[in-house]
């Protein structure tokens, strides 16, 4: 697969802290004054180069700042399975996504492994990325998110997210994920037959976009978790996008509940 000088494979992770499981206290996050940099990588089970992009994803929280602020995303694409590997996690809405962010970049290519840092691009070296981070993290972020999540008694996810931004910002809107760690794939076919892949922060369900109207979103859901997803793996990701640019105004994670 075309890797372009892989700049994902220098790619950092925000090592997540997870969702309890049921009996945890209510999840409450607030998005801080300054912009956290939402990073996703595009990968595929049927792409040979991605396997590395997955593994940097996973463990490269060393590449930033101690400080630093970043919520790493992993949305895999479906337009490889015709080689003989059908991605478990591959949903069509990202591969919709990837072109809508190239294309906001003014880029004609879509490849993998594809890594864009808040709504930009990104293609050259570890240097840079930290470098991007630190730019991002010291802006004053242009809006802010709210995140609550529990588990149900019926042993569902409820999510309320709200966002609010300067009416200057619109046209924006508000994005939810739910993100799962720790997922294995023992691959039979295709250009990584025979190989086992690990994958951290691989999005299971994405809700948006919603449309800001008047500077506010909101977002209420109830998710039914699948038995085959680990609750103790779950991680819960918002933020806010511009929808002419792709440039995200602030991003926020349940790694930061407090005891989690």
């Amino acid at each position: 697969m075309n890797s372009r000088n892989c700049a994902i494979c220098t790619l950092v992770a925000v090592s997540s802290a997870v969702l309890p499981a049921t009996g945890f206290a209510a999840c409450d996050v607030r998005s801080g004054p300054n912009t956290a940099a939402l990073v996703e990588l595009y990968t595929s089970e049927g792409c040979s180069s991605c396997p590395p992009a997955d593994r940097q994803l996973s463990r490269l929280r060393q590449a930033l700042d101690p400080a630093a602020e970043a919520v790493p995303l992993s949305l895999h694409v479906g337009y490889w399975d015709y080689i003989g590997w059908k991605d478990p996690y591959a949903q069509t809405a990202f591969g919709e996504r990837q072109n809508w962010l190239v294309h906001a970049n003014q880029r004609k290519t879509v490849y993998t492994p594809q890594v864009f840092v808040s709504g930009t691009e990104l293609r050259s070296s570890q240097g840079a990325l930290r470098d991007k981070v630190r730019q991002l993290n010291a802006q004053p972020a242009a809006a802010a998110i709210h995140v609550q999540a529990r588990i149900t008694p019926d042993g569902a996810l409820a999510l309320n997210a709200e966002a609010m931004a300067r009416a200057a910002a619109e046209p924006a809107a508000l994005y939810v994920a739910l993100a799962e760690s720790g997922l294995v794939s023992s691959v039979t076919r295709g250009e990584n037959s025979g190989v086992t892949l690990t994958h951290d922060h691989v999005v299971r369900e994405w809700i948006g976009p919603v449309r800001l109207t008047g500077g506010s979103a909101r977002v209420q859901r109830e998710i039914p978790l699948p038995p085959a997803w680990s609750r103790a793996r779950l991680e819960v990701v918002a933020f806010v996008q511009d929808e002419r640019s792709g440039r995200v105004l602030q991003a926020i994670s349940a790694q930061q509940c407090a005891g989690s």
